[in-house]
C-alpha cells in the first residue's frame, strides 16, 4: 500500500503535530509490519526528523506550507503518485485529493471557544477541519473527550471515529537513539532546588500569566524558587509574559524560554520538581504526562478532560483561583506526602500512552481506508 502523508509540521521547529506525527513515523521506522508499506512525506521544506530516505522518501511541494498550500498546491504534486491512502495528522486534508483520507483531529477549540482565535483564522480553522472530517473515510482522535466533541460540535459519526492515545515524547529518533522519557522514580527526588515547569505553546486558555501571579509569593517566600516557562505565544488576544513577570519583580526568578530542543526539554524535565499546566480546554495535553513520566507531579485546572489524562496522578484547582493554585503549588514543592500519593498513581495512569500501540493502531486505520478505495470511501473527487 502506497501512503502519502503531509508531513509540512517535520518542517523547522516541531511542536504539537509535529511530535505526535514524529512519535508515528519513529514506530513505523522499526515495525517489521509497516515495512510491508510504501511511504511518501509531503512537506514545503526539509523535514528534520531522521530517517531512512529509501523507505519514507520525501516530496517536496513548493510553497509556504499553509491552507493554499494543503488544498491546490498539494493536489497536483501527488497526483501522478497513485497513493492508495493520504495520512493528514493536523485537523485538515486536501479536499480534492483521489485517495480516502484519513484525518487525525486532536481537538475543537477553534469551534469551542471562538473567541479564542481571530476572525478569519477560526473561520478558517472550523470550515476546512469540518469538511475534511466529512470528507474523511476515517478520524483519529486523541481523548474519549475529543470524540464526544467530534460527535457533538461537528456531527462526525461515533462510528468514524477512532480514539488511539499517542505516545509520550516524540518518539525515539526524534529524542535520540534507544532515548524515552524516563519512568517514575519518587526516591530520586531531592528538596532542592524548587523548580516548576510549564511547557506547552502559549495560549489565553493556558492562563499562563495566572501561573505567574500564583507563583509570586512562593518566589518570596522561598528565593530559591524558579518557574520556567516553555512555548512559543500564540495568545490571542495578546498576553505577553514578560509584562506580568516585571509587574510582579521576578526576573531573577521566572524564565520564558520560547523554544527548546527535544533534549533541552528532557533535561528541564529531569531538573524540574513540580509541573503546572492551567489549560481549560484541550484534546488530551500531553505535557502533563511527560511531566509524570519524568517524576514530576503535575498541577491542572479541574476539567473532564485533564481527569481523563491524568486521572489520580495530578493536583486539580479551579479556574481563576489564584490562592488556591499557590497552595496547589506549595503541596507539590514541599509536601512530601502528596508528592508521593500523586507519582505513585502515575504508573496506571501512563500505561495507556505507547507509541507502539498508538503507531500499530493508527496504521490498522490507514490500511482499513486504503483497501477500501475512492468510491467506497465515499471520497471527493
Amino acid at each position: 500500500m502506497r501512503i502519502g502523508i503531509d508531513a509540512r509540521e517535520l518542517c523547522g521547529r516541531s511542536t504539537g503535530v509535529g511530535r505526535y506525527l514524529g512519535g508515528l513515523l519513529s514506530e513505523w521506522a522499526t515495525d517489521p509490519h509497516a515495512q510491508r508499506h510504501e511511504f511518501a512525506l509531503y512537506a514545503h521544506g526539509p523535514l528534520s526528523l531522521p530517517l531512512d530516505a529509501r523507505r519514507f522518501p520525501a516530496r517536496t511541494v513548493a510553497g509556504g506550507g499553509g491552507s493554499w498550500w494543503e488544498q491546490v498546491q498539494v493536489p497536483p504534486a501527488v497526483a501522478a503518485d497513485q497513493l492508495d491512502v493520504w495520512f493528514a495528522p493536523g485537523y485538515t486534508a486536501p479536499l480534492r485529493l483521489a485517495a480516502p483520507i484519513v484525518v487525525a483531529i486532536h481537538d475543537l477549540s477553534f469551534v469551542a471557544h471562538p473567541e479564542w482565535f481571530r476572525v478569519r483564522e477560526g473561520a478558517r480553522r472550523r470550515w476546512l477541519t469540518s469538511q475534511s472530517a466529512s470528507r474523511a473515510a476515517s478520524v483519529v482522535t486523541i481523548s474519549e473527550f475529543s470524540k464526544r466533541e467530534l460527535v457533538d460540535r461537528l456531527g462526525v459519526p461515533a462510528e468514524k471515529i477512532r480514539v488511539i492515545p499517542p505516545g509520550l515524547g516524540a518518539g525515539n529518533l526524534a529524542l535520540g537513539s534507544g532515548t524515552s522519557v524516563p519512568s517514575p522514580n519518587p526516591q530520586s527526588l531531592v528538596p532542592n532546588p524548587y523548580r516548576v515547569l510549564y511547557a506547552g505553546s502559549l495560549f489565553n486558555r493556558r492562563h499562563v500569566t495566572d501561573l505567574i501571579r500564583a507563583f509570586a509569593p512562593i518566589a518570596r517566600a522561598h528565593p530559591g524558587a524558579s518557574l520556567d516557562i516553555v512555548g512559543d505565544n500564540r495568545s490571542y488576544p495578546r498576553e505577553d509574559p514578560r509584562r506580568t513577570i516585571a509587574a510582579e519583580q521576578l526576573e531573577a526568578q521566572v524564565r520564558w524560554h520560547e523554544y527548546v530542543s527535544d533534549e533541552q526539554l528532557a533535561g528541564m524535565y529531569a531538573s524540574a520538581r513540580a509541573f503546572a499546566f492551567l489549560s481549560e480546554y484541550e484534546g488530551l495535553g500531553l505535557t502533563p504526562l511527560e511531566a509524570l513520566a519524568a517524576g514530576v507531579p503535575p498541577l491542572l485546572l479541574e476539567t473532564a478532560i485533564a481527569r481523563e489524562s491524568c486521572g489520580a496522578a495530578a493536583l486539580y484547582v479551579p479556574v481563576n483561583d489564584l490562592a488556591g493554585t499557590t497552595r496547589a503549588l506549595e503541596s507539590l514543592l514541599f509536601d512530601e506526602g502528596t508528592r508521593r500519593r500523586i507519582l505513585s498513581a502515575a504508573p496506571a495512569e501512563l500505561a495507556r500512552y505507547s507509541w507502539p500501540r498508538a503507531a500499530r493502531d493508527t496504521l490498522a486505520v490507514l490500511e482499513a481506508a486504503g483497501s477500501e478505495g475512492p468510491a467506497k470511501a465515499g471520497h471527493y473527487r
